[in-house]
């Protein structure tokens, strides 16, 4: 309830600092920065594993939110507005890179049957063990080296999804692929992951 209430404000706050913000006040729109900073910084750290990278995202973001202040009509919050911005920015600095190329050479990951699922599913249910106990550090760390190890199309479709909660039209929007090629990359990312967490347990 009180994360509720907490959103709820966070939203109210944000329609009458856009308010502001559009009428040409320059103030509310620095508050509106103050606010989402962290979180688009967040998003384009974990898409770019980059500080410098990440730190310039945020900065095209805010700047092209600006730019584009006047065009906004508020059909999703503002803050959904701007992730999605700098997730499409993240997005086209990691290709022009050519990253997602040189990711999918180098991907030493499960092997998949023809219908996309793993050709070989664990022997072991992890599930159930994971649902009894907290994630601690370490199985955290294991996760986060896996999905470090995702190739990017397979990594930013994961984060857009499964971290930022984006939906499959949304992030069809941002990287221009098909949806049912991002759920694809999706369940594979999916299985990937779920072979890191079975070898952790494995290895415990």
């Amino acid at each position: 309830m009180a994360e509720l209430e907490t959103t709820e404000r966070i939203a109210d706050a944000d329609r009458e600092l856009l308010a502001r913000a559009q009428a040409g006040d320059m103030s509310a729109f620095e508050a509106l920065v103050e606010l989402h900073r962290d979180k688009v910084y967040g998003l384009a750290l974990r898409m770019t594993r980059s500080d410098a990278d990440a730190a310039e995202i945020t900065q095209d973001t805010f700047l092209s939110a600006y730019q584009h202040l006047k065009d906004f009509r508020g059909e999703a919050a503002f803050g959904s507005w701007v992730h999605r911005i700098a997730a499409n920015n993240a997005l086209m600095r990691l290709r022009h890179r050519s990253v997602v190329k040189a990711a999918e050479e180098e991907f030493k990951g499960p092997e998949f049957n023809e219908q996309g699922s793993l050709a070989e599913y664990p022997a072991s249910d992890w599930s159930r063990r994971a649902d009894e106990q907290a994630l601690d550090a370490e199985l955290r760390n294991a996760i986060q080296q896996a999905t470090d190890r995702l190739p990017e199309a397979y990594r930013e479709v994961f984060l857009l999804k499964d971290v930022e909660g984006l939906s499959y039209e949304q992030i069809s929007e941002i990287t221009g692929d098909s949806v049912p090629a991002i759920k694809s990359r999706l369940h594979r990312a999916r299985l990937f992951l779920r072979e890191a967490i079975d070898n952790f347990y494995n290895e415990k």
